[in-house]
């Protein structure tokens, strides 16, 4: 756990670590609980790392009940009753592991919520010359920007455990133009702010099958990254154009900005995952995205160079594929 903390405070990044093991009591070597940590490390008006909030929930019972179902699957091979049996138990067992991040992110929100208000009401009941004081009001900015980050990494874990749930979304066909103008619309402030200029060429395709609001999130969520990551040494341009391909669609998603490392693009994906600390996030959005899309059967490629831009390839799936054609034909990017 030290070099956990040490990780965070000196990179800086978040961090989620699942069913860690610890002894809970010296004297008794055998008692073992199990805890989900989250990591979050909390800046100063500087950037620098000045705190980490941690955030425990303990899943001993949950962990124990699939180690006691894990013995007991081994116990019942010698049966079909038996094993039918062990495979209930198993089922039930992995529906509650699907349903603790749903779980734990509703049980956070009540305390969150205690301490917004809290703040709110210290916000309130101090005298004005205190709060104005230049160390306590720059701290009541921090604590309440913390809260909010909070709040919206909760906001987040709750779409996860939707999507982990979601292995066959309800879809329909969709207009891709319509989406891809329904989204710039809603990033014209940022893109305004930013001085992007914004280029689309989707309109010469087809409908594809797919679930309409996870389609806007993942458009959405590509975008608006390929804004707030501009290079500071040029003009944000980003791209977006689309290519029928035998058995699906793919959405290009091209921009000119800060661009990601070779060896950071393994972990692009990864949950609470993050490159660059200078734009407010969670780490969760590239994440969702990739879930989004391989629920519905497809996929999604990122080429990168850093420096110079990133360019996202994703393969939405048509509801029926020509017979013969491979299941992802390859596509030269240009």
């Amino acid at each position: 756990m030290p070099e956990l903390l040490r990780r965070v405070w000196e990179q800086g990044e978040s961090m989620f670590v699942e069913e860690f093991a610890a002894q809970l009591d010296p004297q008794a070597p055998d008692e073992v609980g199990y805890f989900t940590f989250a990591f979050q490390p909390l800046r100063d008006e500087h950037g620098q790392v000045t705190r980490i909030s941690c955030v425990a929930l303990d899943v001993t019972t949950q962990v124990r009940a699939r180690q006691q179902v894990d013995v007991l699957n081994q116990a019942l091979q010698s049966t079909n009753a038996e094993l039918s049996d062990s495979n209930q138990q198993l089922t039930r067992t992995n529906v509650d592991l699907d349903n603790f991040i749903y779980t734990a992110s509703h049980d956070l929100k009540a305390p969150i919520s205690n301490i917004e208000g809290l703040l709110y009401l210290l916000q309130e009941e101090l005298p004005p010359a205190v709060a104005q004081d230049p160390e306590v009001g720059p701290t009541l900015t921090r604590m309440s920007e913390s809260v909010e980050r909070f709040k919206r990494t909760i906001d987040h874990l709750t779409e996860v455990s939707k999507l982990q749930k979601e292995h066959a979304p309800a879809t329909t066909l969709v207009d891709l133009a319509a989406v891809v103008e329904d989204v710039r619309l809603d990033l014209a402030t940022l893109l305004e702010g930013a001085g992007a200029k914004l280029f689309i060429d989707v309109n010469a395709l087809p409908p594809v099958q797919f679930s309409e609001k996870n389609l806007r999130s993942i458009v959405y969520n590509l975008l608006s990254n390929a804004v707030k990551y501009h290079s500071p040494d040029r003009p944000p341009r980003v791209d977006v154009r689309g290519h029928v391909r035998p058995g699906h669609t793919v959405l290009e998603v091209h921009d000119n900005g800060l661009g990601i490392a070779e060896s950071q693009l393994p972990r692009l994906f990864t949950m609470f995952q993050r490159f660059h600390d200078h734009v407010d996030g969670t780490g969760i959005g590239l994440y969702m995205v990739k879930r989004m899309v391989e629920n519905a059967g497809g996929r999604i490629e990122v080429h990168s160079q850093l420096g110079a831009g990133t360019t996202f390839f994703v393969y939405l799936p048509h509801t029926t594929a020509e017979a013969g054609a491979p299941p992802f034909p390859a596509y030269v990017p240009s």
